[in-house]
């Protein structure tokens, strides 16, 4: 297993894969990618799980948290977000956040966050904004 940051264009890839296979490939593509932090798991050299930090005054949003669906419920995904939590710790952020699918909120739940109130939806699925403070 490795952890460690990846380029932007390694995260599109398992974005589109995992998230929206249906779309266009340009859909999954943030325009503030170029800005983020971009985080990989690596097994067996195969890029397994990713997701994107994006640090703001003290503050940090992760965005488009993708595991293989043949890799998940091992865990991979919750290291993975540990990794998240250690990197928003170097740049001092004090609040991180997320736009959770709501089928998928208790998984955060597990991890110390907490859900705002603020649900949406989008593209036919619901989110819930979930935080949490380090």
């Amino acid at each position: 297993m490795q952890l460690t940051k990846i380029q932007q264009e390694q995260a599109w890839k398992l974005r589109h894969e995992v998230m929206w296979p249906d779309e266009d490939f340009n859909y999954i593509k943030l325009k503030d990618d170029d800005s983020g932090i971009h985080l990989g798991l690596f097994k067996d050299n195969r890029l397994i799980s990713v997701v994107s930090l994006f640090i703001d005054k003290g503050e940090a949003q992760f965005r488009k948290f993708a595991t293989l669906k043949s890799e998940q419920g091992k865990g991979y995904g919750g290291r993975l977000l540990e990794s998240v939590f250690e990197e928003a710790k170097l740049h001092e952020v004090k609040r991180i956040w997320c736009n959770a699918r709501k089928n998928k909120r208790h998984f955060y739940h597990k991890f110390g966050f907490r859900e705002t109130g603020t649900s949406f939806v989008k593209n036919g699925k619901s989110y819930v904004i979930m935080e949490k403070f380090l």
